[in-house]
């Protein structure tokens, strides 16, 4: 709450039987500006890790942050459930090649990092880009080239098995380095190839998924248009690889048993 500075979360985890603090975002980074001055994140973050008997914290990056107050961190990813997405098993096309980001008005200035890639591999390609998202904001050049979706809860798993592969661009910072690579495990459960930023947790899940890692703003119009071209056949092995990497790696039932034995280890 920003009413207090960790005072009320520390009590609340001291007080109980065996108090759990799970974080899968980099909390530690200060807020800027103004806000950053009032309401101290960081402070929160460090005295809830501090009072917590365990801390789960979404990547390793993230659990090294949280060892430096806690001695009993545990390193558990984000997860999907997989068997919720519709798979995509044909990867034959009768309109334009389709990238997909899903996503939150917050996150979608992160577009910027692979605009110069997306619209050469538009010119080159035809290339669309879905937009599945609560947002309407202008999207500066990319507009030619974007197609927005309203996320729904009943609808967002079938608007990406609909499309061609996913991205997810990001840039390098104390933020965004914390990021779980959420979209990607999204991209992943629908079946789809993937392509991401070098940051972070993307690192690895990009590895596990057998996706395409893009260093910078560079390489984005390569990598992009490397899956509009490859033919059906590459494009549904990678997407299973993709499938069953996160099946094998970021599912809940993947995790299931780590999560009880450091939620239930004081039962």
């Amino acid at each position: 709450t920003p009413l207090s500075q960790g005072g009320s979360e520390a009590a609340l985890l001291r007080n109980a039987h065996h108090g759990v603090y799970d974080f899968d975002d980099a909390l530690y980074a200060q807020l800027p500006g103004v806000l950053g001055k009032i309401y101290s994140r960081r402070r929160v973050w460090r005295r809830s890790v501090a009072a917590a008997d365990t801390v789960i914290a979404g990547s390793d990056i993230l659990a090294d942050a949280a060892s430096t107050h806690s001695q009993n961190v545990v390193m558990i990813p984000s997860c999907v459930e997989h068997t919720a997405y519709s798979v995509k098993s044909d990867f034959t096309r009768a309109s334009a090649p389709t990238a997909v980001w899903i996503g939150s008005p917050a996150t979608e200035p992160y577009l910027r990092i692979a605009e110069a890639g997306l619209l050469q591999a538009h010119l080159e390609t035809g290339l669309r880009l879905k937009v599945i998202s609560a947002g309407s904001a202008p999207l500066g050049e990319l507009d030619r080239m974007v197609d927005r979706v309203a996320w729904t809860p009943q609808g967002f798993a079938d608007e990406l098995s609909s499309s061609d592969f996913g991205i997810m661009p990001l840039p390098d910072d104390e933020w965004t380095r914390g990021k779980c690579a959420y979209k990607l495990l999204q991209y992943g459960a629908a079946g789809l190839p993937v392509i991401g930023s070098a940051v972070g947790a993307n690192r690895d899940a990009i590895t596990k998924l057998r996706g395409i890692h893009v260093e910078g703003q560079d390489g984005w119009r390569d990598a992009l248009v490397d899956l509009v071209r490859a033919d059906p056949a590459r494009l549904h092995t990678i997407g299973a690889e993709s499938r069953q990497g996160t099946v094998d790696h970021f599912s809940f039932a993947a995790w299931a048993e780590t999560w009880k034995r450091a939620v239930l280890s004081a039962s």
